[in-house]
């Protein structure tokens, strides 16, 4: 199919899957169960840390997390103490641990009182491109603290060539403007037009089937390409198109 034949083809496919109904099934379950700001922002990241594998247990496990933090992940977070830190001990998502969970909560408070938040890391270091430095930049940040360095396998880098799937996929739930109320739109001051699209096996197949995607690795460099791709479809809102391509290939095996 011609660009314009595939542009509409997939803008169709956005409609159907961009509903509610896709949160039933979908880790953005987990940080649309709070109001509260930095608790969504927190709970996504969580979240989306642990969003790989069977997608009941990657929500069986987000609902733990949160549980364990009293349904309050950000008052937890600023206030927990060393002792508090027992209670995840046998908390586990295939590699993810108990051990990188306890790292990542001090992380989380690290970056809540020194660096002003989530948000304000990922903004400083956007560009109206893309945010892969600022991914870059968090991870700096993120692991400045004293840690194991097995728990650094848990935020990838895109500048080392990594697709960087999950973070990629937290950015879109925190920036993309959703009229449907799935995506949050709570970050202001990063365009949509600058995400990358959460790049994984199911969006990287049907992407190649459709020709927007050349290269056969998941990674940095397919992203890059897929964004080029998916920017000429939707200069503004290009992310949106994730929702097709996953669609297309979880639901529909495309």
């Amino acid at each position: 199919m011609n660009k314009a034949e595939l542009k509409e083809f997939l803008d169709h496919k956005v409609a159907e899957y961009n509903q509610p109904k896709f949160i039933e099934t979908d880790p953005i379950q987990i940080p649309h169960l709070f109001q509260q700001k930095e608790d969504v922002e927190i709970s996504g990241f969580l979240t989306a840390t642990i969003a790989w594998g069977n997608r009941k247990s990657i929500l069986r496990n987000a609902k733990r997390m949160m549980e364990l933090m009293d349904n309050s992940p950000h008052d937890f977070i600023i206030n927990h103490q060393e002792k508090d830190l027992t209670r995840f001990e046998g908390f586990v998502h295939r590699t993810f641990n108990a051990t990188d969970l306890a790292y990542f909560i001090a992380a989380l408070k690290n970056v809540y009182i020194n660096y002003q938040g989530l948000e304000k890391i990922f903004t400083d270091y956007s560009s109206d491109k893309n945010t892969q430095e600022a991914i870059h930049q968090f991870k700096k940040i993120f692991f400045e603290l004293p840690h194991l360095q097995r728990s650094t396998k848990h935020v990838s880098d895109p500048l080392k060539n990594s697709a960087a799937k999950r973070i990629n996929m937290f950015l879109r739930w925190m920036v993309r403007n959703d009229s449907q109320n799935i995506d949050f739109g709570l970050w202001k001051k990063i365009s949509p037009s600058a995400l990358s699209c959460p790049l994984d096996v199911h969006s990287g197949n049907v992407a190649r089937k459709l020709n927007l995607l050349q290269r056969k690795q998941n990674d940095a460099k397919a992203v890059a390409e897929l964004d080029k791709n998916l920017r000429k479809l939707d200069k503004t809102d290009p992310v949106k198109y994730d929702f097709a391509l996953f669609g297309l290939g979880v639901f529909e095996k495309f």
